[in-house]
């Protein structure tokens, strides 16, 4: 995990001591590769026992929402109270932030008041920020750049259908986004090889271990899943979306691309999804898909990981 040295400065007259480590997960880089699998090892436990711990009895989980969300705001507030803790949600005019106080004050306050602190904002930077002044470890729920959490729900999710990620074969097909990005960062964590399937302009940047190609077909053949994501995101100028619909047409997923890949493959997706546009309804519906399995491991996996990030705070 995110490890920073030593205590973060506090303001005047604070009380509250802090551990020498203080632990973040921002980009998903942070775990090592054993933390990674006990972390899904202890998801699939609590799946299967869903009010087994208590590890956030009589603590609270500020949740800061700077944008609309269905599966992370479901998913973490069901697990923060699945976890015995009181899950503190805040949209964006429910903070000061709006009215220009400081990420750095806002960290001291919501460190002085909850166990943890989980983030979905636009704003990379702004996470970064918020991680280097809080007392208290911060959780990326979404940003621009990288979405970890949903990394670990689609690890679990990989693992529930086949048992063993390394070398499984991960086949992305759609826009290079976030969602890309951090399924190569974790993804290489448990060694599967990942493959990314985009037009120019819509590709990940060169990451260790990732083949690039504008050949959606390339990508999925023999690929143990195939994975896509929504071609136009809240994030993206409303006056490209045309423009994102027409460069992206040709890497939908439909049966016949899904018949590429290898007999047993599956279909993934993230979620929100667009029948007709990065999927088809007969697939993200149809009996080759874990697309649903997926969201419902966000709530287990980031419970997993509340339960390692608050483990050694006072």
């Amino acid at each position: 995990m995110h490890q920073v040295p030593g205590q973060h400065p506090q303001p005047h007259g604070a009380q509250r001591t802090l551990p020498d480590l203080l632990r973040h997960f921002l980009t998903g880089a942070e775990l090592r590769p054993d933390e990674l699998r006990r972390l899904l090892e202890r998801a699939d436990e609590l799946k299967a026992a869903p009010l087994s711990s208590d590890a956030l009895h009589r603590r609270t989980v500020a949740l800061v929402f700077q944008a609309p969300s269905t599966r992370t705001r479901t998913s973490f507030e069901a697990g923060v109270a699945e976890l015995g803790g009181h899950p503190m949600v805040l949209r964006t005019e429910d903070t000061q932030l709006t009215r220009g106080e400081s990420v750095r004050d806002t960290a001291y306050i919501l460190g002085a008041n909850a166990a943890a602190i989980g983030i979905r904002t636009p704003s990379d930077e702004l996470v970064q920020e918020l991680a280097g002044h809080a007392p208290v470890p911060v959780i990326n729920m979404l940003t621009a750049l990288h979405h970890p959490c949903q990394a670990l729900a689609d690890l679990m999710t990989l693992r529930e259908a086949f048992g063993e990620l390394r070398g499984l074969k991960l086949a992305y097909v759609g826009d290079g986004n976030n969602v890309a990005r951090s399924l190569a960062v974790v993804g290489a964590l448990a060694g599967i090889e990942l493959r990314v399937a985009a037009p120019d302009g819509y590709q990940l940047e060169q990451l260790p271990g990732v083949l690039l190609t504008d050949d959606p077909r390339q990508a999925v053949a023999g690929a143990d899943a195939v994975y896509t994501d929504v071609w136009v995101s809240m994030s993206d100028n409303p006056a490209t979306t045309q423009a994102r619909r027409a460069a992206l047409a040709g890497y939908r997923i439909d049966d016949a691309l899904l018949n590429l890949a290898a007999p047993h493959a599956i279909a993934l997706h993230c979620l929100p999804a667009h029948p007709g546009d990065e999927i088809t309804a007969e697939v993200l519906y149809g009996p080759r898909q874990r697309i649903w399995d997926q969201a419902e491991n966000r709530r287990h996996a980031q419970k997993a990981l509340l339960e390692l990030l608050v483990a050694d705070q006072p």
